[in-house]
């Protein structure tokens, strides 16, 4: 008796200190929502792609300004809509879990997750503006990845495995170039999905 009371207590001890010490907020279905929403926007460029005259195989050599700008308001606004979801989630699950949705924990989070967000962000848009398309998925992939990677330290453990994901397809794309929007797409869409739906598993076992 005295021995499951003495595991009980320290089950408790360690959820109090994940709770203080770790972002524990983070929903998995935010994932399979962002996962949705870029195997949406994948199939929008491919659309573009096959719309302006161009083959899988040789998109990196596109130069028309009019289709990079498509791409990049594309871009923009798959990132908002997941941006959006995310946050509605997020706010959902520490409703049910009655924790303020700004603590120190997010603010850690945001903080760290935004800085090679933007730095890659940045520099895709530029390189996508000199015509440079071809590494867009690879870069977009691998700042992603460390991005997750950095904040892996203090979150679900799923954030860690998604983010070498993420990185391994990242430079499977900067090998295999014609085909950067396929590991976008199994990125930024599929990876996310299943990884989502392991979270919220995970969460409830």
């Amino acid at each position: 008796m005295n021995k499951e009371k003495y595991i009980e207590d320290l089950q408790e001890i360690r959820t109090l200190m994940d709770r203080s010490t770790k972002f524990i907020s983070l929903s998995g279905w935010a994932g399979v929502f962002a996962g949705l929403v870029a195997l949406i926007s994948a199939s929008c460029a491919y659309y573009l792609l096959g719309s302006s005259g161009v083959t899988i195989s040789n998109y990196t050599e596109i130069g028309e300004r009019s289709f990079e700008l498509k791409l990049l308001c594309l871009g923009l606004i798959t990132l908002f809509v997941a941006i959006v979801g995310g946050i509605y989630f997020t706010m959902q699950k520490s409703k049910k879990q009655q924790k303020p949705v700004w603590d120190k924990q997010t603010k850690r989070v945001v903080t760290d997750l935004s800085i090679p967000l933007i730095t890659g962000g940045i520099l895709s848009v530029i390189l996508l503006l000199r015509g440079y398309l071809g590494i867009i998925a690879p870069l977009t992939l691998v700042f992603y990845g460390m991005a997750l990677l950095n904040v892996s330290h203090y979150t679900r453990k799923e954030v860690k495995q998604l983010a070498i994901t993420e990185i391994v397809l990242g430079l499977l794309a900067a090998v295999m170039v014609g085909y950067g929007l396929v590991f976008w797409a199994i990125g930024f869409g599929v990876a996310h999905i299943i990884y989502g739906v392991k979270m919220e598993l995970n969460a409830k076992s």
